[in-house]
């Protein structure tokens, strides 16, 4: 895609961000988080649960569940989501945890509110302390998947694993795993899968653009649409907006955000609506390390 058109790609993640930008402005944070996102921030704050302002009628970063409730059927605790017809549940690492993370302003500039379950240094395989691998924290419940009925899920994921080292037998095993649980858990509902953010084979990808080929390989396995990721950084010249090794800067985020709402609509899995959303977290992230 030539930059221009990336650029104007741009565009469709600044109205999703633009409560995000003027709650952080308004509150006067400081610190840093380490994946760029200032601890104590709009960002960090609505991770753990709490309101951030947007404007009416668009995705608001990020507002609090109102509640917990036991889904009989199975036994297990479930989050009350406000409009969860209109909720996309989003699975992630640290690339969509901060609620200004790529993953979930593509998502909402494509017209869905955000739920997102899962933690900075996890993955298919990969743990990250008490919080395990993504079909272990599902099914431990060491974060909440919401009740009723989400409009999509979205799996993001897979560079901690390929950091970790796990082997391509493994993170399939897993994945399959992971996608029969949510379909026995929400069936019917679209589930799709978004891969590794990488570099590309051919321009340093390595292991991360590795594990986003064999993801998408189990996506088409299953019938899943899919959205590789893994040359994103070379394909849309976003290396430049790098905050570290893989993560980034606040301008790449947008980018980033922006490509993967007009991806979302080309498949048709774009949300048209007028209707007041909201965005939510499942997990604290108090103690989030903020790795990929």
């Amino acid at each position: 895609m030539p930059p221009a058109k990336a650029s104007t790609l741009r565009g469709f993640a600044w109205a999703a961000a633009a409560g995000v930008s003027a709650l952080v402005a308004a509150a006067g944070i400081f610190g840093n988080t380490g994946d760029g996102a200032p601890s104590g921030t709009a960002m960090s704050r609505a991770a753990a649960g709490q309101v951030a302002a947007g404007p009416a009628g668009s995705a608001k970063p990020a507002v609090a569940a109102t509640a917990r409730v036991l889904n009989a059927a199975n036994g297990r605790m479930e989050a009350v989501v406000p409009d969860v017809a209109g909720t996309v549940l989003l699975i992630g690492d640290s690339q969509s945890e901060p609620v200004d993370g790529w993953p979930r302003l593509g998502l909402a500039a494509a017209g869905y509110n955000v739920y997102f379950c899962g933690r900075g240094g996890t993955g298919y395989v990969a743990a990250n302390g008490a919080t395990g691998n993504y079909i272990d924290a599902l099914q431990r419940g060491d974060w909440l998947l919401p009740s009723g009925t989400p409009a999509m899920i979205v799996v993001e994921g897979g560079g901690n694993d390929a950091a970790g080292g796990a082997s391509n037998a493994q993170i399939v095993r897993n994945a399959e795993r992971l996608i029969t649980e949510l379909r026995t858990r929400y069936p019917g509902t679209r589930l799709a899968m978004i891969g590794t953010l990488a570099r590309g084979a051919n321009d340093g990808g390595g292991r991360r653009s590795e594990v986003d080929a064999v993801l998408g390989a189990v996506a088409g396995a299953n019938g899943l649409p899919f959205i590789s990721t893994g040359d994103w950084l070379t394909r849309y010249g976003l290396a430049k907006d790098l905050a570290d090794a893989v993560h980034m800067n606040p301008d790449g985020r947008q980018a980033l955000g922006g490509i993967l709402a007009g991806r979302l609509r080309e498949l048709g899995l774009g949300r048209n609506t007028s209707a007041e959303q909201g965005a939510f977290a499942a997990v604290p992230a108090a103690g989030s390390t903020f790795q990929d």
